[in-house]
């Protein structure tokens, strides 16, 4: 009975009911024993430290601590809470900070391991997190690296590195899970650092200082790429929206038959001179205010400016070169470069519905989706592939069961293509439609297919696009909210500093 009890006696407090390490069988172990069975956690193992304590605790202490074991447990401080680890089980982990610590024999070593070393404990102090340090101190018993949902993944892996730890160690499941959590954190950190750098303005305000005429061109710079900067600003930024508004509608309307005629003609072109004249002021304006030509002549917005204009000019430029009447009796290849000449003009005409896209300056829906389609190019990508897989697929069935059949326009796999593509789509015009039983279910499969391909991306896209729109849209209302305090504290400092001298001015008139 009462070696019973001493067998319960020798059982300690586990943070885990399940794990027993080692075997209790004798009731007077040696310490060497006793170093082996050394449990997971013990409250009189882990306890709170305090700076404040005299060296008359500590050698008191000391001078009841059993000798026996002051020469096989290491005394671990780590952010005010005490550990103590055998010797014996650090050293099975040389490569790990404790485990140096525990078969060093140099002194000078083990003080550039810690981050200071208290003589009359004996103990090592670590400015490291304590509550990490718990999944530290279970490893060195129990061989095996615990992870936790609640662990932050940059702070753990952080910690583990710096006690020199392998995320090895830990169990295969935890580790699948820690990596997902851990790629998943990197993907957000990835996107958040995008999406800064979109919001963060092609120009800063200190990049002006010390430049030739910097405030002007730094007010310049403000009032045509800052909407939020002034009054003045936002109007430029209307009218510039109302010009390309203008210029898409003027391009369109000189394609209708009614306006073809001289007077509607010319009503168009001097529109289209008018609006060129503004886009290219308001480029000059950008290229004399920018503070670095390398920067603006790559940014993405200004080649879209650039494109804007020179479809402008070179017509301009086409029509000078091919003035004056042309004799009948001149060379035939004369008459066909003129030819082309008038093809090459409707091309660069064509080049200015390209100026919609300088919405996108002032737009932050268009913004939004140029950021989700490069975000989710992989996607997208893989969806192009899917719809080229199964417009080849389909077309190639199509035209073997149909090809036999008399007066069919499935005559061969590329004339199968259209209806491959409008059938994916799931538009289906119509205009090509098969004959034959098996054909009429090439085209069931194919239409399935469609339904299943254009039903897979939408949701990625839309959710991406809705967290990308909402974040954007809450930078755009903090610029907003930010350019109007400041202009409100303005004007009260501006209004007390015409207060303070309204004051003086009595003060004198009554002197």
């Amino acid at each position: 009975m009462s070696g019973a009890i001493r067998q319960l006696g020798m059982r300690r407090a586990s943070l885990y009911d399940n794990l027993k390490i080692g075997s209790h069988q004798d009731c007077c172990p040696t310490p060497e024993k006793e170093i082996t069975v050394f449990p997971f956690a013990q409250g009189s193992l882990i306890k709170q430290w305090s700076s404040m304590q005299n060296v008359t605790d500590g050698n008191q202490e000391k001078s009841n601590a059993p000798p026996q074991q002051n020469r096989y447990f290491l005394n671990i401080n780590v952010g005010g809470t005490s550990f103590r680890i055998a010797c014996k089980v650090a050293a099975r982990y040389p490569i790990t900070r404790i485990g140096k610590l525990a078969i060093y024999t140099d002194p000078m070593k083990k003080l550039q391991l810690c981050d200071d070393y208290s003589v009359q404990r004996n103990e090592y102090y670590f400015d490291r997190d304590p509550f990490v340090f718990y999944y530290i101190f279970h490893f060195y018993q129990s061989g095996v690296l615990w992870i936790m949902d609640e662990l932050c993944p940059a702070n753990f892996v952080e910690e583990i590195e710096y006690w020199g730890i392998h995320l090895r160690y830990s169990q295969r499941c935890c580790r699948i899970l820690f990596e997902e959590k851990q790629s998943e954190l990197n993907e957000y950190l990835k996107v958040q650092r995008e999406l800064e750098a979109e919001l963060e303005p092609a120009e800063r305000e200190e990049e002006f200082e010390g430049k030739c005429l910097g405030g002007f061109r730094k007010a310049v710079w403000n009032l045509i790429e800052n909407p939020y900067s002034s009054i003045p600003a936002k109007i430029i930024a209307i009218m510039s929206s109302l010009f390309v508004l203008i210029s898409i509608v003027s391009m369109t309307l000189s394609t209708v038959e009614e306006m073809q005629h001289k007077t509607g003609k010319a009503c168009m072109e001097q529109l289209e001179a008018v609006c060129a004249v503004f886009f290219t002021s308001e480029y000059l304006m950008k290229l004399i205010s920018t503070s670095s030509f390398q920067k603006f002549l790559r940014a993405a917005f200004n080649a879209v400016d650039m494109l804007a204009i020179l479809p402008f000019y070179i017509q301009i430029l086409f029509e000078y070169l091919t003035e004056g009447d042309i004799l009948y009796h001149e060379e035939l290849h004369r008459m066909k470069s003129v030819s082309k000449l008038g093809k090459v003009l409707k091309l660069i005409k064509l080049l200015r519905i390209f100026r919609i896209l300088k919405l996108a300056r002032h737009s932050t829906g268009l913004r939004a989706f140029g950021f989700t389609i490069r975000q989710c190019y992989q996607q997208v990508c893989c969806l192009l592939l899917f719809i080229a897989m199964g417009v080849f697929t389909f077309s190639a069935l199509m035209h073997s069961v149909e090809h036999d059949v008399p007066g069919t326009n499935f005559t061969s796999i590329p004339d199968a293509w259209w209806w491959a593509a409008v059938s994916l789509s799931t538009v289906g015009y119509g205009d090509t439609v098969p004959d034959t039983v098996l054909g009429r279910m090439v085209a069931f499969g194919c239409i399935s297919f469609g339904i299943i391909l254009n039903g897979m991306p939408i949701s990625i896209l839309y959710n991406k696009f809705s967290d990308y729109y909402a974040k954007l849209k809450a930078h755009e209302n903090e610029t907003s909210l930010s350019a109007k305090l400041g202009k409100k504290i303005c004007f009260k400092e501006r209004a007390m500093k015409k207060l303070a001298e309204c004051c003086c001015a009595d003060t004198h008139i009554h002197h």
